[in-house]
């Protein structure tokens, strides 16, 4: 028992890593997108040379965001991240990633999680501007974290046939309402 409770905790997060690893490689395919996954930079400590593995290692640097790439011209990085729960801690979102999330938005690429509620099944796209409403209500001393009631029903990530998680149909809204934002500013 003990061990299957240690297996689970182990693969924590390579369901969702999977489906949006195999979501991309769809979309490359369909020439529809070309999204990487970031390779999170280690230092080896300690090397078991009989079994050729790392057995001991550190994080080299902080990261930044899991995936980068482009969809259709447009630049985009996101985040993907798992939550037991129906509240999501923010503590769990870091600095530097928010840091590096506002520069890509700066220099006009569009910055996301991807949050998946492992009790519900359910992935959701949070735009950078909704993280952002949540970030600083938090460091204006309001609650340090977001429920799923929050949520706009509107941005729950779609899971089409063949195992797809399509989150560009989220994408398109959050450039759509981009859009008609400028479009006010210029009237």
């Amino acid at each position: 028992m003990a061990e299957d409770k240690w297996n689970v905790k182990g693969l924590r997060g390579s369901v969702l890593e999977e489906l949006i690893n195999y979501t991309n490689e769809k979309y490359r395919q369909q020439k529809l997108a070309l999204v990487q996954k970031i390779p999170t930079s280690i230092k080896p400590v300690r090397f078991d040379k009989t079994k050729r593995h790392i057995t001991l290692a550190y994080f080299d640097q902080k990261s930044t965001v899991d995936y980068i790439g482009v969809v259709q011209g447009i630049p985009i990085c996101f985040d993907a991240k798992e939550c037991a729960k129906d509240v999501f801690p923010l503590q769990n979102i870091h600095e530097h990633q928010v840091e590096f999330m506002r520069q890509y938005e700066e220099q006009g690429g569009i910055s996301f999680l991807l949050i998946y509620f492992t009790s519900r099944h359910v992935c959701y796209y949070m735009s950078f501007q909704e993280m952002m409403k949540y970030w600083n209500r938090a460091k204006e001393g309001g609650v340090k974290h977001f429920k799923y009631e929050e949520l706009d029903i509107g941005f729950f990530v779609p899971l089409k046939q063949g195992m797809i998680l399509h989150y560009l149909e989220c994408l398109q809204k959050v450039l759509k309402q981009k859009d008609q934002q400028d479009s006010c500013r210029k009237d």
